[in-house]
This record gives C-alpha cells, structure tokens and sequence, in this order.
C-alpha cells in the first residue's frame, strides 16, 4: 500500500525528516483560509507519477490564483486517477538536489540504503549512478555515514544527510515499510536540507499491527466498490482480470496454476483472490473461512463474473464452518431467485439472474468430510458443482460461463 504525498510528510514531520510547512486542501475555498505565505505549491495528491508533466503541480502567486489552480487540478485525472485531496506547499528554492531510500532487498532479505547525486530517478533502473549499503547486522549510524561518505559529502552537509537516513531507517523499522524514499531531498544555499517530496510504501503483512496504518486501509477499502476491493490487494494475493470466471484457491501456486488452465481451455479468467493471507485492508487478525465468506461475497457483487471457481489444496482447520459458509452462500442464492421471480410475477428465469454458479475441486483426504456434506446439499440445478480433479473442474468452468442459457 502506498501513501499519498501529504500522508508522507505527516510521518516525515513527526520522526523529525525536515519538511516545509504544508497545509491539506479538501476543497478550493479552503485556500481562502491558507496559513502559509505565498508563493506555494499546489500538488496532485494521486498515487500516479509524474504529476508536474500532467499538469498536477502549479505554484501561485495569490489567493484568487490558487483557487483557480486548485479548481483545474481537482478536475485533472492523472493516467484515470482524480486528486480527493491537494497538498499546498511552501516554495523552495534548491541549489542541490539528491536521492535518498531505504528499500527492502528481497533478495538479499535485508534493507539497503540507496543514495544518488541525481533526482528525480527510479532506483530500480538507476543502475551506475546509485550508491548503496546494504544493513548486514543491527543497524547504527556508521551505515548511514558510509552511504553519505560514497555520495561525495562532507563536513556539516554529510552530517545533516546522515541524520535523515538515520530517521528514513527508523520510520522504516517502526511501521514496517518496504520502501522509504526522499525524490528529492534539496540543499538550499545554506546547506539546509529538505524533503521535497517522498513516497511510503507499506508491507501489507504488517498493517493490522498498526492502528493507524489500519486506519488508512480501511479507508481506502470504503471509497471502493466490492468489484473494485482486490485492486488494494498485493500482487501475489490477488489478481485482477476482467473474465467471467472468478478464482479462489488456497496458495499463490494453486491460484495461477488454476488461472493458467482456464486461459488455456479458452475460458476468460475474472478476479483471482488467494485465500491464505488475509487482505490489506483488513483490521483485525482473520481466519480462512472469514477470507472464504468475504471473497464469495467480493465475487457475487461484480456482475461480470458468471461462475466461481474454488480450487482448495491441502487441508483447512474449520471443515465445519467451510461448509456452512458454502450452505448460507448457496441459500443466498436461491433467495436472490425468488426475490427475482416475484418480482417478474414468476416470469423470471436462471438466465437473468446476476448470483455466479459455484464449482467446488477440493483435493486431500482431509477434505472428505467437507466433501460429504457439501455432496448432501440440496442445491437447484447446476448452482453447486463437486468435483474432484482439477482439469474437470476447469472444464464445468469454462462450459457454464460459455453456456448460452446463463448470461448476466
């Protein structure tokens, strides 16, 4: 989960990084109330890049200006993404300006420190230009020194850069980041130093161990719809497609390799969640059949999907409560039959009804309880298909979002 520039430099302030005083815009009429001199900043508060090029960062003069300005830059998508909020800035003139991050490694499963006498670049393709150091052990202010030391600095200036790598280390730690960066961290003539900008990137493993970073999922979570709640997800937890098969499994293998053989047998995969990890806008610790409850739901509101796939591996700890979310889900369904029928004076048929079918491949022994009970449900038609080998389960997929006597 990244955060939006403003929520950056709220916790670039509190850990001690300098930023310039700054003020959140809701609406334009808040500028008739700035607090800060002229001229300011005005800034897209998107996750897109390059904002400045698309029109989203303006510097004013006066109030009438930046009301004008703010009115343009609420109304400007950036690649599709429209600002809720705006940032107004303090205007600084640099006479430098440097790169600054601490990243996780995957690799190397360690931080590293990553500095470039260049900004405004990526450091995943910064390549030659960009120093680094890699956090071996505990860390101490030597690695931050040793980075400031490769970056050519020296006297007082190396000290000011050192002690904001410390503070980007700690925020690192405290909230458990996978990237803290300052893009550009300026030296004004003076030698003060001063984030300009910076982006916060979340491991979305640790959010429900922070209240407040929990807070913001949260919100994030209610300003989508529940089609749109597996774009919060990580990559390797969700996958989202525009297919009429929705995907849920167990494991990141079991949810591609299922992806993989729906494409393959010419069927449209839709969205793909992993059940094994809860989502990132969760609150508070989950347990599968809670996943499993919530993701039948996600996939039942989006219109597009026309059957779920639910391919089980392994085990789960809760057979009973498994089987009781799929008995309510399937009785859900029935009850959006009949609402549909009274509602046509029983003229309504499957064929308009907006409820997916539901295909069901659990594999391992551990699964034949679950298995039986499902087997006994007393289900309508083909609204609950068991199988047990995975291609025949693809197959049913494919065949009932193909079939022309269902279509949303």
């Amino acid at each position: 989960m990244d955060l939006l520039e403003y929520q950056v430099k709220e916790w670039f302030g509190k850990i001690g990084i300098p930023v310039l005083p700054s003020q959140r815009i809701d609406h334009p009429t808040d500028l008739k109330r700035l607090k800060i001199r002229y001229p300011v900043v005005l800034k897209s508060q998107v996750h897109a890049a390059e904002r400045a090029k698309a029109g989203g960062v303006r510097i004013v003069e006066t109030t009438i200006d930046a009301i004008a300005a703010a009115q343009t830059i609420f109304n400007l998508p950036i690649w599709g993404e429209l600002p809720e909020v705006l940032l107004a800035e303090s205007k600084y003139d640099a006479k430098q300006e440097l790169y600054l991050a601490v990243v996780l490694d995957t690799a190397l499963c360690r931080p590293v420190l990553l500095g470039c006498k260049e900004a405004d670049i990526d450091w995943e393709t910064a390549g030659e230009k960009m120093e680094y150091v890699v956090v071996e052990q505990e860390f101490s202010p030597f690695y931050a020194r040793r980075l400031a030391l490769k970056l050519g600095l020296a006297g007082t200036l190396m000290q000011s850069i050192s002690a904001v790598i410390e503070k980007m280390y700690q925020l690192f730690i405290q909230k458990d980041l996978d990237l803290v960066e300052i893009n550009p961290l300026a030296i004004s003539v003076t030698g003060q130093v001063m984030a300009l900008n910076g982006k916060v990137r979340v491991n979305e493993r640790s959010i429900g161990r922070h209240p407040d970073i929990a807070e913001m999922a949260a919100k994030i979570n209610s300003t989508h719809r529940p089609g749109e709640v597996n774009s919060n997800l990580g990559n390797w937890d969700g996958i989202e497609l525009h297919g009429k098969i929705g995907i849920l499994g167990n494991g990141t293998g079991s949810v591609l390799a299922t992806l993989d053989l729906v494409a393959n047998a010419g069927g449209k995969p839709g969205v793909c969640l992993n059940l094994r990890h809860g989502f990132q806008t969760d609150t508070a610790k989950t347990t599968f059949c809670d996943r499993l409850n919530r993701s039948l739901q996600i996939l039942a509101a989006d219109r597009s999907i026309q059957v779920i796939l639910l391919n089980l591996l392994g085990s789960i700890s809760q057979s009973d409560e498994f089987v009781e979310i799929i008995s309510k889900f399937l009785q859900q369904d029935k009850s959006e039959l009949k609402s549909s029928s009274v509602r046509s004076n029983g003229s309504k048929s499957r064929r308009e009804s907006y409820f997916p079918r539901l295909v069901v491949r659990l594999a391992g022994s551990e699964f034949n309880a679950a298995r039986k009970a499902l087997a006994s449900l007393k289900t309508q038609g083909d609204t609950l298909i068991l199988v047990e080998n995975l291609d025949e389960a693809v197959a049913e997929s494919v065949r009932l979002a193909k079939s022309t006597t269902y279509k949303k």
